[in-house]
């Protein structure tokens, strides 16, 4: 076998923050090679490599591949949603140029395997509202739809035109305690923990009933790892695969926190990422991820949210939540939490 030596583009964001130390898990520190546009500082290089590196720059791209014999890309960098919307072309040109260079840096080294984060912002007011299809036509409503929309189809002409190995899944909405909100319209489900727990409130930039497609980082990473892990001729799509996850809206998140934090509160003040939410379904068809790849989530809200009070909460909270996860009695427990009880 092959020893893989894997670039992790973007490694920053909320993404890579958690995808790097689990691919560093899995293949070895020495074997993964952190990057982003940030300068190079201790905290970013006491768990392993990392690089400075420019995606825009394609010279130092490849520059990059070549010298270190890269097996596998994990391209994370983009502009995500909100943030888009406030400067497109900008947001245009990162997002897509940026994928074409790593494209093509990947079908020049050969053999090198590529992973790209799509999202349900390929969908489109047009699209069924609820258990949103694998195949069905896009129209996104955002710069960052649009980008990702065409990047599925780029990616599948890099797959049918040269061979290239692409695998992508369309992520939808992603909390993670590692990161905090980085500027999509999913990111309340974020930045509602922070807030709930620093002041007891949160004014919410969506309506209350507002449902949305999630995943928990966990699963998301666990997702990333296994398709890239499937055999290529098990897979059947080339583009961007739909998962299964989540759905739940803001009231039905802040029902959940309230069970540790009783006295939280929230309000709503909808603003211009309502009319997004509004473009996106509600619920998504995973069916095509489940039978190629076997994709399964593990995460339920209530099990999301236990786990994301009690890593961003002090000991107070943490005792509270244990107690609590401890009082449920045959309720399965968030993975990798057994020291919880």
């Amino acid at each position: 076998m092959r020893t893989e030596k894997i670039l992790v583009t973007g490694a920053c964001g909320q993404i890579g923050t958690e995808l790097v130390p689990a691919l560093r898990a899995k293949y070895g520190p020495e074997n993964v090679i952190a990057s982003d546009r940030h300068l190079v500082t201790a905290d970013l290089v006491k768990d392993g490599l990392y690089v400075k590196a420019d995606v825009m720059n394609p010279v130092m791209l490849e520059r990059v591949v070549n010298h270190s014999a890269i097996t596998q890309i994990y391209h994370l960098a983009a502009v995500l949603s909100a943030n888009g919307e406030q400067n497109p072309r900008q947001s245009w040109d990162l997002n897509m140029q940026s994928l074409l260079h790593v494209l093509e840096a990947a079908r020049k080294r050969k053999h090198c395997r590529v992973f790209w984060p799509s999202s349900i912002a390929v969908f489109g007011k047009h699209c069924l509202p609820a258990f949103c299809a694998q195949h069905v036509p896009n129209q996104p409503a955002t710069v960052y739809g649009i980008s990702k929309a065409a990047g599925e189809l780029w990616c599948q002409y890099y797959y049918d035109q040269y061979g290239l190995d692409v695998r992508s899944i369309r992520y939808p909405g992603l909390i993670s305690h590692s990161a905090k909100a980085g500027g999509g319209t999913t990111d309340y489900a974020v930045d509602i923990f922070h807030q709930a727990i620093a002041s007891g409130h949160y004014q919410c930039f969506l309506a209350d009933n507002t449902l949305l497609p999630m995943l928990y980082m966990p699963d998301a990473v666990r997702a990333a790892l296994e398709l890239m892990d499937a055999p290529a001729a098990d897979l059947s799509v080339r583009t961007s695969y739909n998962i299964w996850g989540l759905t739940f809206s803001p009231k039905e998140l802040a029902g959940q926190i309230k069970q540790y934090l009783p006295g939280f509160n929230i309000s709503y003040t909808p603003d211009f990422r309502q009319r997004i939410a509004d473009s996106w379904p509600a619920s998504i068809n995973g069916h095509q991820s489940s039978k190629d790849w076997h994709w399964k989530y593990e995460f339920g809200l209530a099990e999301m949210a236990a786990e994301m009070l009690w890593h961003l909460g002090d000991e107070q909270l943490k005792k509270r939540v244990t107690a609590a996860r401890a009082g449920l009695a045959g309720a399965p427990q968030p993975a990798g939490q057994e020291q919880w009880l």
